[in-house]
């Protein structure tokens, strides 16, 4: 039986972003949409189960009302839907919780709806189950704008076996911070901050940025990584990453103007950029401070502290969504006889 993991976020988009800089927020009920058009294209693609974190902020009530009415009409649209069996604390550790117990299932991947926070935490857990990331929250680096449709279809064809591993899946970089005993991970950047709070967590204001270390950066980014894409973009294969050394406005001769969040555009002074090895360690420019990783600040450290910043490559696995969808149309992977198809409609209620 092949089965696909699904963990919703029902607050991603709601930090202080959120409020500073007009960033979106998607209400519960497109939230629910979101999975449901999923679920078509993982059902048409052979998947039979689905598992999916429990939550309390209404998207299950609405998804699975749907999910019933439509089965009461006779339409077999999506596949067996069940819930997690674990206690709903409304905080990340929700989805850190929900990525343990989908890998220690077996789920052949686990699709994650959030932004670059939410999925930090799932990988960070999923051990070597591949994820794949859909939208929804504030800074959407590391999760792809796509049609949750196509992804729910790629999905499905990786997991069934359909499309072969060495294109169903991409192999991912991330950072590794380390302060004395503490390790948290960052997939996209880690930005470190002159001042020794977390705060509201998510970041905004540049004034007291003093590094940025990234994975990837792209010119038409969003986020800290942004400020890479714009001075030396980084694609997410090369083996290597970026960085930025950050300085005062007053005293940076070179300044650089970037949207550092959703309708939020700053202007930031810059030291210099150098390349990043992997499996290298890297210290921060200033002795005490915070570690903001994904966007929002996790660590503190001091000038007792033990603190290492390094890459590293081939660290996870993502859906490869164009190359399982590029695979399928080279190989007719969606095409089907018409006597299959007829068979397929009458199966699922389409035919009148």
């Amino acid at each position: 039986m092949t089965k696909v993991g699904i963990i919703a976020n029902p607050v991603s988009a709601r930090d202080i972003r959120r409020i500073v800089s007009h960033a979106g927020n998607l209400p519960i009920n497109d939230r629910a949409n979101i999975v449901l058009r999923m679920l078509t294209g993982l059902m048409a693609t052979g998947v039979e189960e689905v598992v999916i974190m429990p939550e309390n902020g209404g998207i299950r009530t609405q998804l699975m009302r749907t999910i019933d009415r439509e089965s009461r009409m006779g339409h077999l649209r999506f596949p067996r839907v069940s819930y997690l069996d674990m206690p709903v604390t409304c905080t990340s550790d929700d989805s850190a919780e929900a990525a343990r117990q989908m890998h220690d299932q077996g789920v052949g991947a686990i699709v994650v709806l959030g932004g670059d926070g939410t999925n930090r935490v799932v990988v960070s857990r999923c051990g070597n189950t591949p994820i794949a990331g859909v939208s929804t929250g504030t800074n959407n680096a590391f999760p792809e704008l796509r049609e949750p449709t196509i992804t729910g279809l790629a999905v499905g064809l990786a997991v069934t076996g359909q499309v072969p591993c060495d294109h169903a899946y991409s192999y991912n970089k991330r950072l590794e911070v380390r302060v004395n005993d503490q390790r948290e991970i960052a997939l996209v950047d880690v930005a470190v901050v002159s001042e020794r709070f977390i705060g509201a967590r998510a970041i905004w204001k540049t004034a007291n940025f003093r590094d940025l270390f990234v994975t990837f950066g792209r010119p038409d980014g969003i986020g800290m990584s942004s400020i890479i894409g714009l001075l030396a973009p980084l694609d997410r294969q090369t083996p290597e990453g970026r960085r930025a050394r950050l300085l005062p406005l007053e005293t940076a001769k070179t300044r650089l103007v970037a949207p550092i969040a959703p309708g939020l555009i700053e202007e930031v002074g810059i030291g210099g950029v150098e390349k990043v090895l992997p499996d290298t360690v890297y210290l921060p420019s200033v002795s005490a401070g915070s570690f903001a990783l994904d966007g929002e600040r996790e660590l503190t450290f001091s000038e007792t502290c033990d603190v290492s910043i390094r890459l590293q490559t081939d660290a996870f696995r993502t859906v490869n969504v164009p190359d399982c969808m590029a695979y399928a149309a080279r190989h007719g992977l969606l095409t089907r006889a018409a006597s299959e198809a007829l068979r397929t409609a009458h199966q699922t209620g389409r035919t009148t």
